[in-house]
């Protein structure tokens, strides 16, 4: 059904559950998946100025990015499911997360993307912004999202009410 599966990781618990689903439909479908991971080093407005981050930070944000992506790359592997992994700088200003990821996987071409979702709401969602949000409206092919929540037992969104 999805021969060519594309998986957002960015270290985190949410990010760790949709690589396990990503790999669990690998090889079950035996399907190629590649695991993605964006370095954003866009220039951050600040008034009438642009900051740029040192030259460190920068390669302190890729050497980051490749661990993560090595570790993902070694939990697919366990599971059966031969993966590539590939990291994408975005370093455009007008440019978003979920924009590139929808670009990655139509240029690749994927079937499927999943993203995790860390359920965000209200201000928190408002000034962070959500990629899965993003990935979900621009893209053209199927999304699955995972809640990080999935790997644990499940816990109401809001408690008391119906």
């Amino acid at each position: 059904m999805y021969r060519r599966i594309i998986v957002a990781v960015d270290g985190s618990e949410t990010s760790q559950a949709a690589l396990k689903a990503a790999a669990d439909l690998c090889t079950v479908f035996k399907s190629q998946l590649r695991i993605v991971y964006v370095v954003d080093l866009s220039p951050v407005f600040t008034g009438d100025n642009y900051y740029v981050p040192p030259d460190g930070v920068e390669s302190a944000l890729i050497e980051s990015g490749n661990k993560i992506l090595a570790a993902a790359g070694a939990a697919a592997k366990q599971t059966g499911c031969a993966a590539e992994t590939t990291l994408i700088k975005l370093d455009q200003m007008n440019e978003r997360v979920a924009d590139v990821l929808v670009r990655e996987a139509a240029s690749w071409p994927a079937d499927l993307i999943v993203v995790g979702t860390h359920g965000r709401r209200g201000l928190t969602r408002l000034f962070l912004g959500s990629v899965a949000e993003g990935v979900a409206r621009l893209s053209t092919i199927p999304v699955l999202l995972l809640h990080g929540n999935t790997a644990g037992s499940p816990e109401p969104r809001n408690p008391g009410r119906a």
